[in-house]
């Protein structure tokens, strides 16, 4: 069965690249001027949430999405998911109709025609440089208006499949309580089981998704951050861990074989 299965995840997975780089061409007039202005950032924000739903439903996937309290127009939040696809960040775009600033690595920059829009709207970090970390304040400060919320996948990476979650980075809780956002810990339990890094694995299928109820950080100084941290970790930790699915898919065998995105 396996060896009828795998051609059939070959030609699925080639066909996300083939959609997404169609996608982003036929998109390109229209974001070379989307992107000149920050002030049209917010007509771009509806057009990737189009093209992030055409991403995800076109590769056969469904959202079911719990939200235990939802984002209200004109506020300024911190999102924080846990990271296990390539689909993850399609996946927030589509939950949050106010526009989000990611926080991104800079090796995105590479890729062909999607690279050269990533930095226009990305604003990106490099770890190895300790400049960067000012220049990422610098454009949160500027950009964090109007309802523009941030988001940081706060592991900082991707981790192997064994791995239920990975520790978290303290710039996305830095940033919360520089700019007093809420937290909100948003949970992805099946993107590492349907669209893992192993093309393998996965399959169409139905995103189950969390948003818990946000962490406040007003009033939170910077020697609160490392309480910040844990308890958003815990909360996203016990969660997943109490997931029978998410739990048997990271405890398959060879889980621990690391792999890399394409991209």
């Amino acid at each position: 069965m396996k060896f009828f299965k795998i051609p059939f995840l070959l030609v699925w997975r080639l066909w996300f690249y083939i959609l997404m780089l169609t996608t982003v061409i036929i998109m390109s007039p229209f974001l070379l001027v989307l992107t000149a202005k920050e002030e049209y950032y917010h007509i771009m924000w509806k057009m990737i949430r189009i093209w992030a739903k055409i991403l995800i439903y076109g590769m056969g996937f469904r959202l079911d999405i719990q939200l235990d309290e939802e984002i209200e127009p004109d506020e300024s939040y911190m999102f924080c998911p846990n990271h296990a696809s390539l689909m993850d960040p399609f996946v927030l775009i589509v939950l949050s109709k106010n526009p989000i600033v990611f926080v991104g690595k800079k090796e995105l920059v590479k890729i062909p025609i999607f690279g050269f829009f990533y930095k226009k709207v990305v604003i990106m970090v490099d770890r190895n440089n300790p400049k960067s970390r000012k220049r990422v304040f610098d454009m949160a400060r500027r950009r964090l208006q109007n309802g523009v919320s941030m988001a940081i996948f706060p592991e900082g990476l991707v981790p192997t499949e064994n791995i239920v979650l990975s520790p978290f980075k303290k710039g996305a809780f830095s940033l919360a309580i520089e700019f007093k956002m809420p937290i909100v810990p948003q949970v992805y339990y099946d993107c590492k089981r349907f669209f893992s890094w192993d093309y393998q694995k996965g399959g169409p299928g139905v995103f189950r998704i969390r948003q818990h109820k946000f962490i406040e950080t007003k009033g939170l100084e910077k020697n609160n951050l490392n309480t910040l941290l844990d308890q958003t970790f815990n909360l996203m930790y016990t969660d997943l861990v109490n997931d029978t699915k998410y739990m048997e898919d990271t405890n398959k065998p060879n889980n621990e074989r690391k792999f890399k995105s394409p991209l």
